[in-house]
Formats: C-alpha cells, sequence, structure tokens
C-alpha cells in the first residue's frame, strides 16, 4: 500500500506541473521517512550518484552540443548532407534524416538535434514547396535520433542506475540507430512520391567536394570519441572531455561563427543545463533506494516466477506500459521510473539489460513524438510558429513506421546486441 502512495504522489507532483528531481526527490523522501528509514542514507545515496567519473562525461557532452549547435555546425552539416541526398526526390526531407544522423552522433540529445535541425531546415523545406506538417514530422522524427545513435545522456543515464557498461550501450545503440534512419528515410520517399515534391540540384563536383571538405572538421569529433573509447586510448569520460575542448576549438577558429568571447556565456549556459541533469540524477538515484527497500522488485519477482510469464508476454506488457507512460509523462522520467523497478525481472526472464535498454530509448524515442507531453512536438511548434496540431499530424506516418521498429528491436535482440558481442565478447 505504501508504494502504491509513493507511486501515485510522485505521479501526481508530475502532473501539477512540478520538475521531474523534485517529484522524484519530494516522493522518495516523504515515504522514506514514512517507513522509518533513516534519512541519512538517502543523503548518502543520493550523492553517490553523481560521484562517479562516468557521470562527469554528462557535462562535457552537453557543452560539446552547445558549441556544435551554437557554432554553425548544423547548417555545415546540413550543406554537405545536400551534397549526397539532396537531389533525389524529397531531397530536403533526406537531407533531414541524414544530417540528423550525423548530428545526433554529436550532440546526444533529441531536443537539442531537433532545434539545431528544425532551426534551419523547416524554412527551407516550407519555402521549396513542402507542406509544413511534413516538414515538422520530418524533424520531430528524425530528431529522436540523438537520443539513440552514441554518444547518447540517455545510455549514460541509464548506465548509471542500471550499472550497465556505457561503452556496450553506446555500442548497441549503432545498429538499431541506422536501421531507424533508414526507415525514416524510406518513409520520406515515400510520401515526397506520393505529394510530387521536386527533386533538388546536382551539385558540381567541385561543390560537392568543398562542402564535404568543410565539414570534416566536425565530423572529426564522433570519430574522436569512437576511437577513443573503443581503442582503449581513452574513457568514456576522457572522450567526452576531448568532444567539449574540440567543439570549443572548431567553432572558434575552424568555422569561426562565434568568437573567444562567446565562449564563457556559451560554456554558462551548457552548465546550467548540466545543472538541471545533475539533480535529476541524484533524486533518480534516490527514487531508486527507496524502490529496492519498497518490495516492489521483489514482489514483481514473486508473481513473475508464480505465473510463468514468458520474456515475449512480459516485453508486449512492458512496451503497452511504456508507450502510455510516454504520453503522459516526461520520457526521461519514464527511464528514471520504469528502470529500477523492471531491472531484478530481467534475470528471471533471460532479458539482456543491455538490450532492455535500447528498447527502453526507442520507447522514450516514441514518447517524445506522442502528445499531449511530447517535447520535440512543442520544440517544433515553437521553431516554426506553427499550430501543435500540425506538429502532430506531420510526425504520425514517421510513429506509425517506429512502432514497427520498436517490433523489431524488441524481438530481434541480436539488433541491438550483435554489435557490442562482436567487440567486447570475441
Amino acid at each position: 500500500m505504501e508504494a502504491v502512495i509513493g507511486l501515485g504522489g510522485m505521479l501526481a507532483l508530475m502532473a501539477l506541473g512540478a520538475p521531474i528531481f523534485v517529484a522524484l526527490g519530494v516522493a522518495a523522501l516523504v515515504m522514506l521517512a514514512f517507513e522509518g528509514r533513516p534519512l541519512f542514507d538517502a543523503a548518502m545515496t543520493s550523492v553517490s550518484g553523481i560521484n562517479s567519473t562516468t557521470f562527469l562525461a554528462v557535462p562535457f557532452f552537453v557543452m560539446a552540443a552547445t558549441f556544435m549547435q551554437r557554432g554553425g555546425i548544423a547548417r555545415i552539416i546540413i550543406d554537405a548532407a545536400e551534397a549526397w541526398v539532396g537531389h533525389f526526390r524529397g531531397g530536403l526531407g533526406l537531407v533531414c534524416v541524414l544530417a540528423t544522423t550525423l548530428f545526433a552522433a554529436i550532440s546526444g540529445s533529441s531536443v537539442v538535434t531537433a532545434m539545431a535541425m528544425g532551426t534551419f531546415l523547416i524554412p527551407a523545406m516550407v519555402a521549396r514547396g513542402y507542406h509544413r506538417p511534413f516538414a515538422l514530422g520530418t524533424v520531430g522524427a528524425s530528431g529522436t535520433l540523438g537520443m539513440l545513435i552514441p554518444p547518447s545522456l540517455s545510455m549514460i543515464l541509464f548506465g548509471l542506475i542500471a550499472e550497465e557498461s556505457v561503452p556496450r550501450l553506446f555500442l548497441a545503440g549503432v545498429v538499431p540507430g541506422l536501421i531507424q534512419a533508414v526507415i525514416l528515410a524510406t518513409v520520406v520517399m515515400v510520401i515526397s512520391r506520393k505529394r510530387g515534391y521536386a527533386s533538388g540540384e546536382r551539385l558540381s563536383r567541385q561543390e560537392f567536394m568543398r562542402r564535404n571538405l568543410r565539414a570534416l572538421p566536425a565530423l572529426f569529433i564522433p570519430i574522436s570519441v569512437f576511437v577513443g573509447i573503443y581503442s582503449g586510448i581513452t574513457t568514456v569520460t576522457e572522450s567526452a572531455g576531448v568532444a567539449a575542448i574540440s567543439s570549443v576549438l572548431i567553432a572558434v577558429l575552424v568555422y569561426r561563427e562565434v568568437g573567444w568571447k562567446d565562449v564563457f556565456s556559451m560554456t554558462a549556459e551548457a552548465m546550467k543545463a548540466a545543472s538541471a541533469v545533475t539533480f535529476i540524477v541524484m533524486f533518480a538515484m534516490l527514487f531508486a533506494h527507496w524502490i529496492t527497500g519498497s518490495g516492489i522488485p521483489t514482489q514483481l519477482v514473486r508473481w513473475a516466477t508464480a505465473t510463468g510469464l514468458e520474456p515475449w508476454q512480459f516485453l508486449i506488457a512492458l512496451n503497452l506500459i511504456m508507450l502510455v507512460m510516454g504520453m503522459f509523462l516526461d520520457a526521461v522520467a519514464v527511464l528514471l521510473i520504469v528502470t529500477p523497478i523492471v531491472l531484478p525481472l530481467l534475470p528471471i526472464l533471460g532479458i539482456d539489460p543491455i538490450h532492455f535498454g535500447i528498447l527502453l530509448i526507442v520507447n522514450m524515442e516514441i514518447a517524445f513524438l506522442t502528445p499531449p507531453i511530447g517535447l520535440n512536438l512543442f520544440v517544433l511548434s515553437s521553431i516554426a510558429r506553427a499550430p501543435l496540431s500540425e506538429a502532430i499530424r506531420g510526425v504520425l506516418p514517421f510513429v506509425a513506421a517506429m512502432l514497427g521498429f520498436l517490433i523489431l528491436v524488441t524481438y530481434v535482440p541480436e539488433v541491438s546486441l550483435w554489435l557490442p558481442t562482436m567487440v567486447f565478447d570475441r
């Protein structure tokens, strides 16, 4: 009964508009006090959540994303993507998918990716005769790749809470991320052909080379992260530091979209965003501490054992629950609530935690596109100064395709596990 009260109180606070960390922290502290458990342990648990070298990667990646977004990197990546696919039918839609895939390997955030791409591409698509809902839907759906294609802040959060390897999670997101990009590009091509959107002009060889060469410094950032981590030269945190420093130097010295005078204010902006993540992690660890002590996971394990629940049945139910939760809660809140409750069940059902992590992130991607709380919908509506209904109408065909993608990721775990198994377990 106490567990129901605690979860209900937390959801009520979120429904009233309380920030995620406030809802998690207040619910956990009140229930710990009500159950007579020592609050000193709660303080130690909260601090331990951020007392981690892995967590240090978060502010560095946030800083890199800030300089990539504000330093002109998005526009340069868009120009390079247009050189490759802009001449196809519905070329700007394909440019959006390709450019977003590349930018996602830098930003680590769905919202940042959608904002950076939407600022340039939505006006350009509308000016070239694309329907505005289609432009909004393409950018919104492509923006979710920021969560799935590594480095991903969501993967770092999941890795901290679940105590799983972040490098494994990063690798597990590569193949699903590329598959999702292909699926989104297919939707773009089908709709573009049906509506008769025009093809773009093929660039000259000189212009093609110029745009790609200009994008090389930007692409150095994700390449340096992956090479550093998987060659063993750097840890995840050290690679994040390299990404942050590289982003500053490339934005200021190479592309010169910002100057040294802007570095302090942009760094302060990044640290403000990173501090919000810090509070979320602290109170998420406290919430997980309360959940573990409340007996909810133990009761779920007993129930699953007693009923003989099959893994495929559990995954169907879990997906449905997370999809419904994603309609009414922030996607990060879904991750923080579901993870500590479900983790103890995974060994009983023979489900790999890395596979579950990718499954959870795909559900979060869909949550970013589903009303009434879908964050990407509000971001796009604000950027384009368009009614929210247009954004919702535009993402519907993409959401339908992503539901099919969710089924693939759910029931073919090799999609997520093949690459990390090949690299780490050979």
